[in-house]
């Protein structure tokens, strides 16, 4: 894509239409800034699927242009792709002190840590890439150190905001650069890009300060050990739940590892306050009183292999909930999630365990970090965009977003509901949205990138449905007769054992099409297996409604 000169262009290649990978692209020139680079955790149809990122085609073939990476805040949806975008392409990393601290583990993970190049910005920074002036702004939401970023360019200045919210009474007194906020929008803002997460919601967020009231009177009225579980980077509630153990006199102990590690960064850094000797080991809990244990742990969200779906089925090693333990949700499931907490709770209970979950004003134990209705107005209402794209939301958002923004007061012409991939052009301040770049998923599955598509997930998911049958036979390589088999291997499909009558009639089938299909020029063997696959294929549907996957394994002698 060649941007004409002193035009924008500006897209996504994640984060709209979606939660999750987030990643937009700003062009000025023959300058590239690339603005987060989140991953996106697959749901139950991406079989074996680790992570989703995103397909950075784009990127590769305009490398020599790229700038920097700037990060808005430390969320996996905006930071969990950087290894695999750096094992491809090599740029500078902009971010806060907070965000940097919890890269820096995923870098030093990856061995990437040496060779990445990184800088540490705030609020108070400025950056210069050419055509490009970046300057930025605070915001709340639940993680430290968030920040929206206002792009000047030759065309006009564009703010991207970051995920954000108004919290009026922040738990670390960091408010929200209001006034700043206000004198970009002032000074004129010639297209915003506003998260849109919580479009749908009417009102404000609740404060996050409300929450730790709640969280000390649960410790409070907790006769045994506590387990609360919530995102390990929502510091703020980490700082809550530190403050409520240390005002009911309990030890507190960090179960999961990205609960250690993130906590331990927070504290480094200075985020997060612990009283010394508060923090227990794993090891030490069961040497305790029940009454005197808080454990702060991870699995809000229902990961199998998270620490508290494990101690929901007894199988976290050093640590068992018992009957009148009490455990607490912090946090509300992601869209797709519903079906995993809910069978932990399910398992929690089992237990005799003591659950608090969900939604209630008076005992309510999470808020939102993402602005609701009056606050994504009051945004919009502050920067005064011309033209205005709702990001980081599904599609319903966008739309709900759009119509916030017509009703204080932006034409409806000058609003693009897009995709990834679409690319809004600005040129004579005139925005227009008429090409696409390549954008898509790429999936992680192991060390793998990109390696398993949609013919590999079609076969694990036929697998996982229908089973498969292997044929196994031997065949003389100098007249193609058989020579031992077919022997028939069910996995998955039949059990064996019982339907040896199936099995004979597969192995029959084999031999007669084998014997059919041979000819002159016996060994092409490509043409046998196909046709033994279209001919037991056929038989076994007819026999079981079922179409397992079947493999011809032909050994030569």
């Amino acid at each position: 894509m060649n941007t004409p000169e002193n035009s924008v262009s500006i897209f996504a290649l994640g984060g709209i239409n979606e939660i999750g990978k987030n990643m937009y692209v700003l062009q000025v020139e023959n300058d590239i800034v690339v603005i987060d680079c989140g991953s996106k955790f697959p749901d139950e149809s991406l079989l074996g699927i680790d992570l989703i990122i995103q397909d950075i085609s784009y990127l590769k073939e305009h490398k020599e242009h790229i700038r920097g990476l700037i990060i808005t805040h430390g969320h996996e949806d905006h930071i969990g792709g950087i290894p695999h975008l750096l094992k491809q392409l090599n740029m500078p990393i902009y971010a806060t002190r907070f965000s940097l601290g919890i890269i820096g583990i995923k870098l030093k993970e990856h061995g990437l840590l040496r060779s990445t190049e990184t800088h540490i910005i705030d609020s108070q920074s400025t950056i210069n890439f050419n055509a490009i002036k970046c300057t930025f702004f605070k915001i709340n939401h639940s993680i430290p150190d968030g920040l929206g970023i206002a792009f000047h360019t030759p065309e006009g200045t564009i703010v991207h905001t970051g995920d954000f919210k108004f919290d009026l009474t922040p738990v670390n007194n960091e408010h929200a650069d209001i006034h700043t906020m206000a004198e970009i929008g002032k000074k004129g803002v010639l297209l915003l890009l506003s998260e849109s997460t919580n479009a749908e919601r009417p009102g404000f967020t609740p404060s996050e300060s409300l929450i730790g009231g709640h969280i000390e009177d649960a410790f409070r009225k907790a006769n045994r050990k506590v387990f609360i579980s919530t995102f390990a980077s929502n510091i703020h509630r980490v700082q809550q739940v530190v403050d409520a153990a240390q005002k009911t006199n309990r030890k507190l102990a960090l179960l999961g590892r990205s609960m250690v590690n993130v906590v331990g960064v927070a504290i480094e850094l200075g985020y997060l306050h612990v009283p010394e000797g508060m923090i227990l080991e794993a090891n030490e809990i069961n040497r305790m009183d029940p009454e005197r244990v808080a454990i702060l742990c991870t699995g809000s969200q229902g990961e199998p292999m998270a620490a508290l779906s494990r101690l929901s089925t007894g199988n976290f090693r050093q640590v068992n909930i018992l009957p009148e333990d009490t455990v607490i949700f912090s946090a509300t499931p992601i869209p797709g999630n519903e079906k995993g907490v809910s069978r932990i709770i399910d398992n929690l209970f089992l237990l005799g365990a003591k659950v608090i979950y969900g939604s209630d004003e008076s005992n309510d134990m999470h808020v939102t970090g993402h602005a609701c209705q009056e606050e994504l107005k009051l945004m919009l209402t502050l920067m005064k965009p011309k033209y205005f794209i709702p990001i980081h939301g599904e599609y319903r958002m966008l739309h709900k977003h759009r119509i916030l923004a017509e009703s204080v007061g932006v034409e409806r012409e000058n609003i693009f509901i897009i995709n990834n991939g679409d690319v809004v052009d600005i040129n004579k301040s005139i925005a227009r949205q008429t090409r696409k770049v390549s954008s898509g998923n790429i999936f992680v599955d192991g060390l793998g990138i990109g390696d398993v598509g949609s013919i590999v997930l079609r076969d694990r998911k036929l697998l996982s449905e229908e089973g498969m049958l292997i044929i196994v036979f031997t065949l003389s390589r100098t007249d193609g007769e058989i020579v031992s088999g077919p022997d028939t291997i069910s996995r998955g499909f039949v059990y064996a054992p019982d339907s040896e009558e199936l099995i004979d009639e597969v192995n029959r089938l084999v031999v007669t099409t084998i014997k059919t299909t041979q000819t002159a020029n016996f060994n092409q063997y490509n043409v046998l297996k196909q046709s033994i696959k279209a001919t037991v294929g056929k038989f076994l549907y007819a026999k079981t409604k079922r179409k397992p996957m079947i493999l011809p394994v032909i050994v030569e002698i």
